[in-house]
């Protein structure tokens, strides 16, 4: 099985360029830009087939081998991700200790992991500053195009960049904490699901959640690495 999991992994994963990001945060009225190293993050939203191939279960509401997983809280993302290095050999990059909650991140990892918020949009935008990398129907399934359910990845237009359906279908957990102060250790995700209105989905859409107890059937996330020199 680790030979095959490595060929899936390695067609799945796109180097990004580095480059710079623009953030923006309108509930505080805030704008930032971050530097980025060149990285890689998966062309699709992580499957089914995939996520059960290392995990050993499908949590996903609605079943299907290409269909991205769901049902899926960023404790369970990150614990794939390190279960997916340690499969493939390769150095995990969180420390999970469950009892007290506390999770640490190796910047030096050579591992599997989410991407930043800043990579996410980054990427998305394909080095662009647009909302959108496309006509939202021919880029994304959202409400007015999936029927009301997750669709298979890769069937939409994809960015510049190769990346496909980091918008709509299912929104993407990232490993940042929103905001401490206010809400604690809620997690970020991004890009949209398939129940949401054309309004939502965009690459500078923010929501967050708690990063233990939520999951639903429109949320699930795809991997970053690093790349090592």
């Amino acid at each position: 099985m680790e030979v095959a999991i490595t060929q899936v992994i390695n067609d799945l994963l796109v180097k990004v360029p580095q480059g710079t990001a623009e953030m923006r945060d309108d509930r505080i009225n805030k704008v930032w830009k971050i530097e980025l190293d060149s990285f890689q993050l998966s062309k699709f939203p992580v499957t089914q087939s995939l996520y059960e191939s290392i995990m050993g279960e499908n949590p996903s509401m609605r079943k299907g081998n290409s269909l991205p997983v769901e049902n899926v809280s960023w404790i369970d993302a990150v614990t794939f991700c390190n279960q997916l290095s340690e499969s493939l050999e390769q150095t995990k990059c969180y420390n999970i200790d469950l009892k007290s909650g506390n999770i640490s991140y190796n910047t030096d990892a050579s591992g599997y992991r989410l991407p930043t918020e800043a990579e996410w949009q980054y990427a998305c935008q394909a080095g662009s500053q647009n909302i959108r990398y496309g006509n939202l129907l021919d880029i994304a399934w959202f409400k007015d195009n999936s029927a009301n359910q997750t669709q298979e990845v890769g069937k939409k237009e994809p960015n510049e960049w190769g990346l496909y359906d980091m918008l709509g279908n299912v929104w993407e957990w990232c490993s940042d904490i929103y905001d401490e102060t206010v809400y604690g250790s809620y997690r970020v995700f991004r890009g949209g699901g398939w129940c949401d209105t054309e309004r939502s989905v965009m690459a500078t859409t923010r929501r967050r959640s708690h990063p233990f107890s939520f999951k639903i059937d429109d949320l699930g996330f795809r991997v970053a690495k690093n790349i090592t020199k």
